[in-house]
Protein backbone atom coordinates (compact mmCIF):
# COMPACT_ATOMS: atom_id res chain seq x y z
CA UNK A 1 0.00 0.00 0.00
CA UNK A 2 1.41 3.43 -0.76
CA UNK A 3 1.55 5.98 1.73
CA UNK A 4 2.94 9.31 2.64
CA UNK A 5 1.94 12.42 -0.17
CA UNK A 6 0.14 9.50 -2.71
CA UNK A 7 -3.70 8.46 -2.73
CA UNK A 8 -4.81 5.53 -1.84
CA UNK A 9 -8.03 4.42 -4.02
CA UNK A 10 -10.32 2.23 -2.48
CA UNK A 11 -14.43 1.59 -2.71
CA UNK A 12 -15.67 2.34 0.38
CA UNK A 13 -14.08 3.81 3.58
CA UNK A 14 -15.79 3.61 6.86
CA UNK A 15 -15.22 6.07 9.40
CA UNK A 16 -15.22 5.08 13.36
CA UNK A 17 -14.64 1.75 14.45
CA UNK A 18 -17.96 1.40 17.09
CA UNK A 19 -20.83 -1.35 16.33
CA UNK A 20 -22.01 0.90 13.40
CA UNK A 21 -18.63 1.43 11.85
CA UNK A 22 -17.13 -2.29 11.78
CA UNK A 23 -20.53 -4.08 11.20
CA UNK A 24 -20.56 -1.98 8.12
CA UNK A 25 -17.02 -3.08 7.15
CA UNK A 26 -17.27 -6.49 7.87
CA UNK A 27 -20.30 -6.39 5.84
CA UNK A 28 -19.02 -5.09 2.97
CA UNK A 29 -16.05 -7.11 3.27
CA UNK A 30 -18.56 -10.06 2.95
CA UNK A 31 -19.90 -8.61 -0.17
CA UNK A 32 -16.54 -8.53 -2.25
CA UNK A 33 -16.66 -4.64 -1.81
CA UNK A 34 -12.89 -3.43 -1.14
CA UNK A 35 -13.23 -1.63 2.38
CA UNK A 36 -10.71 0.76 4.32
CA UNK A 37 -11.99 0.69 8.24
CA UNK A 38 -10.83 4.44 10.00
CA UNK A 39 -10.93 4.60 14.02
CA UNK A 40 -9.46 7.18 15.80
CA UNK A 41 -8.43 4.19 18.68
CA UNK A 42 -6.55 1.15 18.03
CA UNK A 43 -8.88 -1.13 20.43
CA UNK A 44 -12.09 -1.27 17.52
CA UNK A 45 -15.28 -1.15 19.43
CA UNK A 46 -15.94 2.68 19.70
CA UNK A 47 -17.67 3.60 23.09
CA UNK A 48 -19.60 0.95 22.90
CA UNK A 49 -17.01 -1.59 23.75
CA UNK A 50 -14.56 0.92 25.31
CA UNK A 51 -16.30 2.81 27.40
CA UNK A 52 -19.98 2.41 27.05
CA UNK A 53 -22.22 -0.84 26.83
CA UNK A 54 -20.16 -3.51 27.48
CA UNK A 55 -17.92 -2.34 30.55
CA UNK A 56 -20.82 -0.83 32.02
CA UNK A 57 -22.78 -4.38 31.53
CA UNK A 58 -19.79 -6.10 33.42
CA UNK A 59 -20.19 -3.53 36.47
CA UNK A 60 -23.93 -4.58 36.28
CA UNK A 61 -23.35 -8.32 36.73
CA UNK A 62 -20.92 -8.05 39.59
CA UNK A 63 -23.85 -5.57 41.08
CA UNK A 64 -26.63 -8.45 40.40
CA UNK A 65 -24.41 -11.35 41.72
CA UNK A 66 -23.72 -9.37 45.19
CA UNK A 67 -27.42 -8.31 44.95
CA UNK A 68 -28.16 -12.13 44.77
CA UNK A 69 -26.10 -12.93 47.51
CA UNK A 70 -27.73 -10.13 49.64
CA UNK A 71 -31.23 -11.47 48.88
CA UNK A 72 -30.66 -15.22 49.47
CA UNK A 73 -30.93 -14.69 53.00
CA UNK A 74 -34.26 -14.60 52.90
CA UNK A 75 -34.39 -18.64 51.25
CA UNK A 76 -32.08 -19.18 54.42
CA UNK A 77 -28.82 -19.41 52.44
CA UNK A 78 -26.09 -16.54 54.21
CA UNK A 79 -22.80 -15.55 52.84
CA UNK A 80 -19.91 -13.15 54.55
CA UNK A 81 -20.48 -9.77 53.16
CA UNK A 82 -18.30 -9.16 49.77
CA UNK A 83 -15.07 -8.34 49.91
CA UNK A 84 -14.17 -5.78 46.57
CA UNK A 85 -11.36 -5.71 45.02
CA UNK A 86 -11.38 -3.23 42.67
CA UNK A 87 -7.92 -4.00 40.85
CA UNK A 88 -8.85 -7.11 39.83
CA UNK A 89 -12.52 -5.88 39.21
CA UNK A 90 -10.56 -3.61 36.91
CA UNK A 91 -8.40 -5.73 35.06
CA UNK A 92 -11.40 -8.50 34.73
CA UNK A 93 -13.07 -5.72 32.92
CA UNK A 94 -10.05 -4.40 30.63
CA UNK A 95 -9.47 -7.93 29.65
CA UNK A 96 -12.97 -8.64 28.16
CA UNK A 97 -12.68 -5.25 26.58
CA UNK A 98 -9.53 -6.16 25.07
CA UNK A 99 -10.78 -10.03 24.15
CA UNK A 100 -13.90 -8.69 22.08
CA UNK A 101 -11.78 -5.89 20.48
CA UNK A 102 -9.20 -8.32 19.09
CA UNK A 103 -12.08 -10.71 17.90
CA UNK A 104 -13.58 -7.26 16.25
CA UNK A 105 -9.97 -7.15 14.67
CA UNK A 106 -9.88 -10.79 13.10
CA UNK A 107 -13.59 -10.13 12.13
CA UNK A 108 -12.18 -7.12 10.01
CA UNK A 109 -8.94 -8.99 8.54
CA UNK A 110 -11.18 -12.45 7.81
CA UNK A 111 -13.25 -10.19 5.71
CA UNK A 112 -10.24 -8.28 4.12
CA UNK A 113 -11.04 -5.11 5.54
CA UNK A 114 -7.81 -2.61 6.15
CA UNK A 115 -8.22 -1.00 8.66
CA UNK A 116 -6.20 2.31 9.70
CA UNK A 117 -5.90 4.51 13.11
CA UNK A 118 -5.84 7.83 12.78
CA UNK A 119 -7.96 10.91 12.35
CA UNK A 120 -10.40 11.22 9.33
CA UNK A 121 -11.17 14.63 7.42
CA UNK A 122 -12.94 15.20 4.60
CA UNK A 123 -11.08 17.17 1.78
CA UNK A 124 -13.85 17.13 -0.54
CA UNK A 125 -16.63 15.07 -1.41
CA UNK A 126 -14.41 11.99 -2.71
CA UNK A 127 -11.48 12.68 -0.46
CA UNK A 128 -10.09 12.00 2.80
CA UNK A 129 -7.02 13.02 4.66
CA UNK A 130 -5.93 10.31 7.43
CA UNK A 131 -3.81 11.72 10.03
CA UNK A 132 -2.19 8.82 11.50
CA UNK A 133 0.18 9.05 14.48
CA UNK A 134 3.34 8.12 14.41
CA UNK A 135 3.53 7.67 10.69
CA UNK A 136 2.76 9.31 7.13
CA UNK A 137 -0.53 11.43 6.73
CA UNK A 138 -2.71 9.43 4.03
CA UNK A 139 -5.11 10.68 1.53
CA UNK A 140 -8.04 8.51 0.72
CA UNK A 141 -10.03 8.64 -2.67
CA UNK A 142 -13.10 6.81 -2.32
CA UNK A 143 -16.06 5.84 -4.38
CA UNK A 144 -18.66 5.89 -1.13
CA UNK A 145 -17.93 6.67 2.14
CA UNK A 146 -20.10 5.96 5.75
CA UNK A 147 -19.96 7.99 8.69
CA UNK A 148 -20.24 6.36 12.07
CA UNK A 149 -18.27 8.63 14.28
CA UNK A 150 -21.29 8.03 17.17
CA UNK A 151 -21.52 10.61 19.81
CA UNK A 152 -20.05 12.07 22.86
CA UNK A 153 -20.59 13.21 26.81
CA UNK A 154 -22.23 16.30 26.73
CA UNK A 155 -20.30 18.91 29.58
CA UNK A 156 -22.61 20.90 31.76
CA UNK A 157 -20.27 24.00 32.80
CA UNK A 158 -23.23 25.83 33.95
CA UNK A 159 -23.38 23.70 36.88
CA UNK A 160 -20.32 24.86 38.01
CA UNK A 161 -18.96 27.91 39.98
CA UNK A 162 -15.46 27.45 38.48
CA UNK A 163 -15.60 25.84 34.92
CA UNK A 164 -12.04 24.42 36.19
CA UNK A 165 -14.12 22.07 38.38
CA UNK A 166 -15.60 19.62 35.90
CA UNK A 167 -11.86 18.18 35.47
CA UNK A 168 -12.08 17.44 39.42
CA UNK A 169 -10.98 13.53 39.92
CA UNK A 170 -14.44 14.03 41.95
CA UNK A 171 -16.39 14.77 38.98
CA UNK A 172 -17.22 11.75 36.62
CA UNK A 173 -19.40 11.29 33.89
CA UNK A 174 -20.19 7.79 32.53
CA UNK A 175 -16.79 7.16 30.88
CA UNK A 176 -15.04 7.83 33.94
CA UNK A 177 -17.49 6.10 36.32
CA UNK A 178 -17.07 2.70 34.65
CA UNK A 179 -12.85 3.18 35.68
CA UNK A 180 -14.29 2.65 39.61
CA UNK A 181 -11.61 4.85 40.70
CA UNK A 182 -12.96 3.99 44.12
CA UNK A 183 -15.95 3.46 46.30
CA UNK A 184 -16.96 6.74 47.07
CA UNK A 185 -18.89 6.85 50.71
CA UNK A 186 -21.45 9.49 49.35
CA UNK A 187 -21.83 9.34 45.31
CA UNK A 188 -24.13 12.42 43.73
CA UNK A 189 -26.10 11.39 40.62
CA UNK A 190 -27.20 14.34 38.50
CA UNK A 191 -30.13 12.71 36.31
CA UNK A 192 -32.60 9.99 36.58
CA UNK A 193 -31.93 9.01 32.67
CA UNK A 194 -30.93 5.48 32.39
CA UNK A 195 -26.89 5.96 32.87
CA UNK A 196 -27.48 7.35 36.07
CA UNK A 197 -29.24 4.97 37.16
CA UNK A 198 -27.40 1.98 36.01
CA UNK A 199 -24.11 3.26 37.19
CA UNK A 200 -25.48 4.24 40.64
CA UNK A 201 -27.33 0.71 41.16
CA UNK A 202 -23.74 -0.10 40.33
CA UNK A 203 -21.98 1.81 43.26
CA UNK A 204 -24.72 1.33 45.40
CA UNK A 205 -24.00 -2.61 45.50
CA UNK A 206 -19.92 -1.50 46.05
CA UNK A 207 -21.18 0.02 48.84
CA UNK A 208 -21.76 4.08 47.84
CA UNK A 209 -24.58 5.86 49.49
CA UNK A 210 -26.60 7.18 46.23
CA UNK A 211 -28.65 10.27 45.75
CA UNK A 212 -30.22 11.21 42.49
CA UNK A 213 -31.77 14.44 41.47
CA UNK A 214 -33.63 14.26 38.74
CA UNK A 215 -35.28 17.62 37.36
CA UNK A 216 -38.52 16.13 35.77
CA UNK A 217 -41.29 14.46 37.67
CA UNK A 218 -40.14 10.83 36.93
CA UNK A 219 -37.31 8.36 36.63
CA UNK A 220 -36.39 7.42 32.92
CA UNK A 221 -38.60 10.39 31.58
CA UNK A 222 -40.26 9.33 28.11
CA UNK A 223 -40.72 5.22 29.32
CA UNK A 224 -43.64 4.06 30.07
CA UNK A 225 -44.88 4.55 33.49
CA UNK A 226 -45.82 0.98 34.42
CA UNK A 227 -42.86 -0.16 33.77
CA UNK A 228 -40.35 2.37 35.85
CA UNK A 229 -42.67 1.79 38.85
CA UNK A 230 -40.89 -1.53 39.58
CA UNK A 231 -37.71 -0.08 39.32
CA UNK A 232 -38.47 2.54 41.38
CA UNK A 233 -39.91 0.58 44.08
CA UNK A 234 -36.97 -1.35 43.98
CA UNK A 235 -34.21 2.32 44.19
CA UNK A 236 -36.21 3.33 46.63
CA UNK A 237 -34.66 0.50 49.16
CA UNK A 238 -30.82 0.81 47.41
CA UNK A 239 -30.76 4.25 47.02
CA UNK A 240 -30.46 7.14 49.96
CA UNK A 241 -32.75 9.74 48.27
CA UNK A 242 -34.33 10.39 44.68
CA UNK A 243 -35.40 13.76 44.71
CA UNK A 244 -37.60 14.56 41.70
CA UNK A 245 -38.63 17.95 40.18
CA UNK A 246 -35.30 19.08 41.43
CA UNK A 247 -32.96 21.49 40.08
CA UNK A 248 -29.00 21.51 40.54
CA UNK A 249 -28.08 25.33 40.89
CA UNK A 250 -24.69 24.79 41.32
CA UNK A 251 -21.55 22.40 42.00
CA UNK A 252 -18.10 22.85 43.14
CA UNK A 253 -15.30 20.85 44.18
CA UNK A 254 -14.09 22.11 47.65
CA UNK A 255 -10.88 20.73 48.00
CA UNK A 256 -12.31 17.85 50.61
CA UNK A 257 -15.69 17.19 48.18
CA UNK A 258 -18.44 17.78 45.95
CA UNK A 259 -21.25 20.65 47.62
CA UNK A 260 -24.06 20.62 45.67
CA UNK A 261 -26.80 23.46 45.59
CA UNK A 262 -29.95 22.14 44.80
CA UNK A 263 -33.83 23.38 44.27
CA UNK A 264 -37.13 21.80 44.26
CA UNK A 265 -39.52 23.60 41.39
CA UNK A 266 -42.00 26.06 42.70
CA UNK A 267 -39.84 25.86 46.16
CA UNK A 268 -38.24 28.52 47.86
CA UNK A 269 -35.81 26.97 49.60
CA UNK A 270 -32.41 25.90 48.61
CA UNK A 271 -30.36 23.00 49.98
CA UNK A 272 -26.66 22.59 50.06
CA UNK A 273 -25.38 18.79 50.64
CA UNK A 274 -22.01 17.51 50.51
CA UNK A 275 -20.88 14.38 48.27
CA UNK A 276 -17.25 12.67 47.83
CA UNK A 277 -17.72 12.50 44.41
CA UNK A 278 -20.79 13.34 41.83
CA UNK A 279 -21.74 11.72 38.74
CA UNK A 280 -23.11 13.75 35.62
CA UNK A 281 -25.57 11.62 33.35
CA UNK A 282 -27.45 14.18 31.54
CA UNK A 283 -26.88 12.80 27.58
CA UNK A 284 -24.66 12.82 24.59
CA UNK A 285 -24.21 14.89 21.27
CA UNK A 286 -23.00 13.70 17.99
CA UNK A 287 -19.32 13.70 17.00
CA UNK A 288 -19.67 15.76 13.80
CA UNK A 289 -16.49 18.00 14.90
CA UNK A 290 -13.25 17.96 12.83
CA UNK A 291 -14.65 15.54 9.70
CA UNK A 292 -14.39 18.34 7.58
CA UNK A 293 -18.29 17.83 6.79
CA UNK A 294 -18.17 21.87 5.41
CA UNK A 295 -15.96 20.22 2.48
CA UNK A 296 -19.03 18.37 1.63
CA UNK A 297 -22.72 19.06 0.63
CA UNK A 298 -23.76 17.37 3.83
CA UNK A 299 -26.64 18.78 5.80
CA UNK A 300 -27.15 18.87 9.45
CA UNK A 301 -30.62 19.26 11.09
CA UNK A 302 -30.93 22.02 13.79
CA UNK A 303 -29.61 19.50 16.40
CA UNK A 304 -26.40 19.09 14.58
CA UNK A 305 -27.36 15.41 13.71
CA UNK A 306 -26.74 14.29 10.19
CA UNK A 307 -29.68 13.96 7.73
CA UNK A 308 -30.05 10.62 6.13
CA UNK A 309 -32.79 8.93 3.86
CA UNK A 310 -34.03 5.35 4.83
CA UNK A 311 -31.25 4.23 2.81
CA UNK A 312 -28.48 5.85 4.97
CA UNK A 313 -27.64 8.13 2.52
CA UNK A 314 -26.88 11.63 3.18
CA UNK A 315 -27.85 15.09 1.21
CA UNK A 316 -24.74 14.30 -0.30
CA UNK A 317 -25.93 10.48 -1.80
CA UNK A 318 -22.44 9.02 -1.96
CA UNK A 319 -21.25 9.68 1.73
CA UNK A 320 -23.95 7.77 3.81
CA UNK A 321 -24.27 8.15 7.90
CA UNK A 322 -24.87 5.61 10.39
CA UNK A 323 -25.76 5.40 14.79
CA UNK A 324 -25.47 7.80 17.10
CA UNK A 325 -24.48 10.89 14.45
CA UNK A 326 -27.71 10.03 13.00
CA UNK A 327 -29.57 10.83 15.95
CA UNK A 328 -31.42 8.87 18.49
CA UNK A 329 -32.10 6.55 20.01
CA UNK A 330 -28.62 6.07 20.68
CA UNK A 331 -28.38 2.65 20.46
CA UNK A 332 -25.49 0.44 19.69
CA UNK A 333 -28.05 -2.15 17.83
CA UNK A 334 -29.74 0.34 15.43
CA UNK A 335 -26.06 1.32 14.61
CA UNK A 336 -25.38 -2.34 13.45
CA UNK A 337 -28.82 -3.09 11.53
CA UNK A 338 -27.86 0.56 10.12
CA UNK A 339 -24.87 -0.64 9.02
CA UNK A 340 -25.85 -3.38 7.50
CA UNK A 341 -28.29 -1.59 5.19
CA UNK A 342 -25.32 0.97 4.29
CA UNK A 343 -23.25 -1.93 2.65
CA UNK A 344 -25.88 -3.57 0.93
CA UNK A 345 -26.78 -0.46 -0.67
CA UNK A 346 -23.42 0.11 -1.82
CA UNK A 347 -23.27 -3.44 -3.13
CA UNK A 348 -26.79 -2.22 -4.94
CA UNK A 349 -28.77 -4.44 -2.98
CA UNK A 350 -32.42 -4.24 -2.19
CA UNK A 351 -31.90 -2.73 1.01
CA UNK A 352 -33.40 -0.33 3.91
CA UNK A 353 -33.98 0.74 7.38
CA UNK A 354 -37.43 0.30 7.18
CA UNK A 355 -37.83 -1.68 10.74
CA UNK A 356 -40.73 -1.18 12.21
CA UNK A 357 -39.65 -1.09 15.96
CA UNK A 358 -36.03 -0.08 17.63
CA UNK A 359 -35.71 -2.59 20.95
CA UNK A 360 -34.92 -0.27 23.94
CA UNK A 361 -33.45 -1.69 27.05
CA UNK A 362 -32.21 -0.61 30.72
CA UNK A 363 -30.25 -2.82 32.30
CA UNK A 364 -31.02 -1.66 35.86
CA UNK A 365 -32.56 -4.83 38.43
CA UNK A 366 -35.23 -5.30 37.31
CA UNK A 367 -34.55 -4.84 33.64
CA UNK A 368 -36.85 -2.51 31.80
CA UNK A 369 -37.42 -3.38 27.79
CA UNK A 370 -39.72 -2.45 25.11
CA UNK A 371 -40.35 -1.77 21.34
CA UNK A 372 -43.06 -0.28 19.32
CA UNK A 373 -45.65 1.71 20.92
CA UNK A 374 -45.96 2.81 24.10
CA UNK A 375 -49.34 3.59 25.58
CA UNK A 376 -48.80 7.28 26.09
CA UNK A 377 -47.61 7.25 22.59
CA UNK A 378 -50.51 6.00 21.18
CA UNK A 379 -52.76 7.80 23.45
CA UNK A 380 -51.34 11.19 23.17
CA UNK A 381 -50.97 10.48 19.17
CA UNK A 382 -55.33 9.42 19.29
CA UNK A 383 -54.40 5.92 18.29
CA UNK A 384 -57.18 3.00 19.01
CA UNK A 385 -55.30 0.68 21.34
CA UNK A 386 -56.07 -1.62 24.44
CA UNK A 387 -53.43 -3.00 27.05
CA UNK A 388 -53.03 -6.00 28.03
CA UNK A 389 -50.73 -6.69 31.36
CA UNK A 390 -49.32 -9.68 33.33
CA UNK A 391 -48.14 -8.95 37.06
CA UNK A 392 -45.19 -10.75 37.63
CA UNK A 393 -46.42 -12.07 40.80
CA UNK A 394 -48.10 -14.69 39.26
CA UNK A 395 -45.39 -16.09 37.45
CA UNK A 396 -44.42 -19.12 39.12
CA UNK A 397 -40.77 -18.93 37.26
CA UNK A 398 -40.64 -15.11 38.80
CA UNK A 399 -41.65 -16.65 42.15
CA UNK A 400 -38.78 -19.47 42.70
CA UNK A 401 -36.31 -16.52 41.07
CA UNK A 402 -37.50 -14.60 44.08
CA UNK A 403 -38.42 -11.96 41.43
CA UNK A 404 -42.07 -11.35 41.92
CA UNK A 405 -41.45 -7.47 41.40
CA UNK A 406 -42.00 -6.98 37.16
CA UNK A 407 -44.70 -6.30 34.62
CA UNK A 408 -45.42 -7.38 31.02
CA UNK A 409 -47.12 -5.47 28.97
CA UNK A 410 -48.85 -5.71 25.34
CA UNK A 411 -50.06 -2.66 23.44
CA UNK A 412 -52.78 -3.82 20.51
CA UNK A 413 -55.11 -2.73 17.91
CA UNK A 414 -58.58 -3.68 19.05
CA UNK A 415 -60.01 -3.98 15.44
CA UNK A 416 -56.87 -5.56 13.47
CA UNK A 417 -55.46 -7.67 16.82
CA UNK A 418 -52.44 -6.54 15.58
CA UNK A 419 -49.37 -6.80 18.62
CA UNK A 420 -48.79 -2.81 18.12
CA UNK A 421 -45.75 -2.74 21.46
CA UNK A 422 -44.53 -4.52 24.36
CA UNK A 423 -42.96 -3.72 27.30
CA UNK A 424 -41.38 -5.73 30.01
CA UNK A 425 -40.37 -4.44 33.37
CA UNK A 426 -37.93 -7.50 35.17
CA UNK A 427 -35.38 -9.56 35.71
CA UNK A 428 -33.74 -10.72 32.26
CA UNK A 429 -36.49 -8.02 30.34
CA UNK A 430 -33.84 -7.49 27.53
CA UNK A 431 -33.61 -11.23 26.62
CA UNK A 432 -37.87 -11.72 26.43
CA UNK A 433 -38.42 -8.19 24.07
CA UNK A 434 -37.01 -10.71 21.02
CA UNK A 435 -39.90 -11.97 20.83
CA UNK A 436 -41.72 -9.08 20.98
CA UNK A 437 -39.82 -7.28 18.19
CA UNK A 438 -40.28 -10.26 15.96
CA UNK A 439 -44.18 -10.11 16.59
CA UNK A 440 -44.33 -6.85 15.40
CA UNK A 441 -41.75 -7.12 12.34
CA UNK A 442 -43.79 -9.42 10.86
CA UNK A 443 -47.36 -8.39 11.51
CA UNK A 444 -48.59 -11.42 14.51
CA UNK A 445 -51.91 -10.71 15.82
CA UNK A 446 -52.36 -11.40 19.91
CA UNK A 447 -53.57 -14.92 19.28
CA UNK A 448 -50.55 -15.71 17.53
CA UNK A 449 -48.65 -15.23 20.56
CA UNK A 450 -51.42 -16.91 22.60
CA UNK A 451 -50.86 -19.94 20.17
CA UNK A 452 -47.38 -19.74 20.56
CA UNK A 453 -46.14 -22.77 23.19
CA UNK A 454 -44.00 -21.10 25.70
CA UNK A 455 -42.02 -23.52 28.12
CA UNK A 456 -42.96 -23.51 31.66
CA UNK A 457 -42.30 -22.24 34.11
CA UNK A 458 -40.37 -19.77 31.85
CA UNK A 459 -40.63 -15.80 32.30
CA UNK A 460 -41.42 -15.97 28.66
CA UNK A 461 -44.98 -17.10 29.30
CA UNK A 462 -45.69 -13.62 31.29
CA UNK A 463 -46.11 -12.48 26.92
CA UNK A 464 -48.57 -15.57 26.33
CA UNK A 465 -50.51 -14.95 29.50
CA UNK A 466 -50.66 -11.40 28.58
CA UNK A 467 -52.05 -12.10 25.10
CA UNK A 468 -54.18 -14.40 26.81
CA UNK A 469 -55.43 -11.64 28.63
CA UNK A 470 -56.07 -9.80 25.64
CA UNK A 471 -58.14 -12.50 23.71
CA UNK A 472 -60.16 -12.93 26.62
CA UNK A 473 -61.38 -9.64 26.88
CA UNK A 474 -61.78 -9.78 23.06
CA UNK A 475 -64.12 -12.90 23.41
CA UNK A 476 -65.72 -10.93 26.44
CA UNK A 477 -66.86 -8.17 23.88
CA UNK A 478 -67.97 -10.14 21.18
CA UNK A 479 -69.85 -12.00 23.64
CA UNK A 480 -71.70 -8.75 25.13
CA UNK A 481 -72.06 -7.22 21.39
CA UNK A 482 -74.03 -10.81 20.52
CA UNK A 483 -76.53 -10.48 23.31
CA UNK A 484 -76.94 -6.66 22.76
Amino acid sequence: MVVGDMTEQTDLVVIGGGPGGYSAAVRAGQLGIKTILIDQEAVLGGVCLREGCIPSKALLHVAEVIGLSQQATAYGVNFAPPQIDLGKLRSWKGDMISKLSQGILSMCKSNKVDVITGQARFLNERTLHVNCEGENSRQIKFKRAIIATGSSIIKTPAFFKDPQDQNSKRILDSRSALQVPEVPGRLLVVGGGYIGLELGSVYAALGSEITVIEMTDGLLPGVDRDLVKPLANHLNNIFKNIFLNTKVLSIEDSGEGIVCSYQQVGQQETTKEKFDYALIAIGRKPNTDDLGLENTSIELDNTGFIKIDEFCCSTDKKIMAIGDVTGPPMLAHRAMRQGHVAAEVVAGMSSAFDNLAIPTVVYTEPEIAWCGWTEGEARAKGYSIEVAKMPWSASGRAMTLGEPNGLTKIIYDPKTMLVKGVGVAGVRAGGLIAEAMLAIEIGLVVEDLVRTIHPHPSLSETIGEAATAAMNRKARQQKEQSIA
